[in-house]
């Protein structure tokens, strides 16, 4: 079984349910066994600054499914939590991107591993080191820890609670 790093994240409704829910969704489809999955964090949005703030998590898996399979079962759960296709930047009720998948490099048409924001965001790095403190990036092959400071002005913060 693989071993992969989910990032969850959500800006419209209740923040913390979306996720909530989502996680659901991943653990009823039997497809995936989930191991660990981090606090909830806040942050301000990136690019589109006309939003509503984002909760963020990281979830830990194991699955048998290989990455286009996966890609295709996160994305029949975002559309049947509402998202659009194209509302990447945009407000959306859940976002789910597979964001490590066994050490594995990928690039195609529709799917990078890792994915590609991944060192140049805190929101995802902090939550995945909070549940995988060694982690190390396939594609560098350096801890991700290293790149948390060249983040460190983007605001982070973690939550316990929803809304």
């Amino acid at each position: 079984m693989a071993e992969v790093f989910l990032g969850l994240g959500s800006n419209l409704g209740d923040r913390a349910e979306n996720i909530t829910l989502a996680i659901e969704h991943l653990k009823e489809s039997g497809r995936i066994k989930p191991i660990a999955i981090s606090c909830f964090y806040e942050t301000g949005p990136i690019g589109v600054q006309n939003q509503g703030d984002f909760y963020n998590c990281v979830m830990k898996i194991k699955t048998e499914l290989d990455p286009h399979g996966l890609l295709n079962l996160v994305k029949s759960i975002e559309a049947g939590m509402g998202r659009e296709p194209g509302t990447h930047m945009l407000p959306r009720a859940i976002d789910i991107d597979i964001l490590l998948y066994d050490g594995l490099v990928l690039e195609s048409a529709d799917l990078r591993i890792p994915h590609s924001r991944l060192r140049v965001r805190r929101f995802v790095l902090e939550p995945l080191l909070e549940i995988a403190p060694d982690t190390i990036d396939p594609k560098t092959r350096k801890p991700l820890r290293d790149f948390l400071e060249n983040v460190s002005s983007q605001s982070v913060r973690k939550v316990t609670g929803g809304d």
